[in-house]
């Protein structure tokens, strides 16, 4: 049947309509692991200030909720890790937790999306995994239940969901949680018309093998760096493009190439530990803005796979947070410190041009550190927690902590802090090359300066570049 020409004008008016509106989607991902953070009012305001459109956080709690109440930002909730499996068996609890924590808050805030979970695959056990999509399907009847229907439900997947994500054209999920996990989800978010929420981070991938990932391809600052996939043929100018598509790739293998994606966590951290390349203010600056430049554009970009279509994005984080455990990076991706004041300037509009920011410190990181690293007590810390964590790095053996015995030649000043540096410093260059680290819980910190002293030399671990 022909379709009037007016009416194709009128499909394409409230089409490009809706794409503005869907495209300028940037939010920020409200973490709270820290101690030293504002209360949710103040950080609303920060928020705000930001020109984020919308914001996610890792739990429902009550007094961010409350700080929203009544304003234009449309908000992500999830539903902890360790409430799936029970959730999944039993409508009742889903039916609870829906009714304590979404009804009280709903619609006079502006909930729009519900994660059952973080990552799951990557950090629960396979009981959850297959727990979860059962557990996602009751948390959306519970929803119909009490009529919330703005609401989608969905999960937030790292890249580790895939086992080949190169070249893109080759995407295809884990062979472990494809039939199990990956493809009943699928259906249930293409059934629900949810998105496919990804946490996407190029800084890793990058960090990993600098030589043959050029940084400006990471950054999205190449100029003349292409890639060019021979599977699909299509020619790709940056990473994130590559790793967005290579999961668009893996959903078409299983039977579902139209599910929208939705950048549920990327960024760039502005700092690090000295043995971590490229986690600098400058690089973290110029991913983000050029993320947000990218996914606010107007028609909008997306990705080789999927040109034109709308990527609604949120960066990862609002705050340095403190209290995260891993390596120092992970502390350090915020766009404000903890004390309100600005890493670098940033608009998740999209709308200042780059010419308005301040000028950007020299990335200073970007070459491999060369040079020896001690590990030493963080300033500060707490001293039975510290004691603690003596006892333990002394108990891996290896004669990591005979030089602070009685008559050692590092026991002399007897001081808790000397000694528990001396230990880290011992453990973490001899387990550093199977996984050890230089955190201890958030107690110790990296240095560059030779803690030695006298006949006692403290163990270091060196890096070559």
């Amino acid at each position: 049947m022909a379709i009037p020409f007016s009416s194709l004008l009128l499909a394409f008016y409230f089409l490009s309509l809706t794409s503005a509106k869907i495209s300028t989607l940037v939010g920020i991902n409200y973490g709270q692991l820290g101690n030293n953070l504002p209360p949710p009012p103040d950080s609303v305001d920060l928020i705000k200030s930001l020109n984020a459109q919308i914001v996610k956080i890792y739990d429902v709690n009550p007094q961010i909720l409350k700080s929203l109440n009544n304003s234009d930002i449309k908000v992500s909730v999830m539903v902890p890790n360790d409430l799936i499996i029970n959730i999944s068996s039993n409508q009742n609890l889903a039916d609870h937790w829906v009714r304590t924590n979404i009804l009280p808050f709903y619609p006079q805030i502006k909930i729009r999306y519900l994660l059952v979970g973080n990552e799951i695959i990557s950090s629960t056990g396979n009981q959850t995994w297959i727990s979860l999509v059962p557990a996602m399907r009751r948390i959306k009847r519970s929803l119909k239940i009490y009529g919330i229907h703005k609401v989608k439900v969905g999960t937030s997947s790292a890249m580790d969901v895939l086992q080949s994500s190169f070249p893109p054209s080759n995407g295809t999920f884990r062979a472990d949680i494809s039939d199990r996990v990956m493809k009943p989800m699928l259906q249930f978010l293409n059934r629900t018309k949810s998105f496919f929420f990804l946490d996407v981070y190029p800084f890793f991938p990058w960090a990993s093998d600098p030589v043959n990932i050029k940084l400006d391809y990471a950054l999205f600052e190449s100029k003349n760096i292409t890639y060019s996939d021979p599977g699909s043929g299509l020619t790709y100018t940056n990473l994130f493009d590559q790793m967005v598509d290579s999961v668009i790739f893996a959903m078409k293998r299983l039977g579902y190439p139209d599910i929208r994606i939705f950048i549920a966590e990327t960024g760039w951290p502005n700092g690090g530990d000295y043995d971590q390349i490229g986690a600098n203010i400058h690089n973290a600056a110029v991913y983000n803005r050029n993320i947000v430049k990218r996914v606010t554009a107007k028609p909008p970009v997306g990705t080789p796979a999927r040109p034109g279509w709308v990527l609604p994005t949120i960066i990862f984080s609002l705050y340095n947070e403190n209290q995260k455990p891993g390596l120092g990076t992970e502390r350090h991706f915020g766009l404000l410190y903890p004390n309100r004041s600005a890493v670098y300037e940033m608009d998740l509009s999209g709308k200042t041009p780059e010419a308005d920011f301040k000028p950007l410190p020299a990335a200073e990181t970007n070459e491999p550190y060369k040079g020896k690293i001690w590990c030493m007590v963080s300033r500060g810390a707490n001293k039975s927690e510290v004691a603690g964590a003596l006892a333990w790095a002394c108990l891996q053996g290896n004669k990591t902590c005979e030089p602070i015995q009685k008559g050692g030649p590092c026991y002399e000043p007897d001081s808790l802090i000397r000694h528990a540096s001396f230990a880290f410093s011992s453990y973490w260059a001899q387990f550093r090359k199977v996984g050890g680290t230089c955190y201890f819980n958030g107690l110790a910190t990296q240095t560059i300066k030779d803690p030695s002293y006298g006949k006692c030399k403290f163990p270091s671990v060196t890096l070559q570049g």
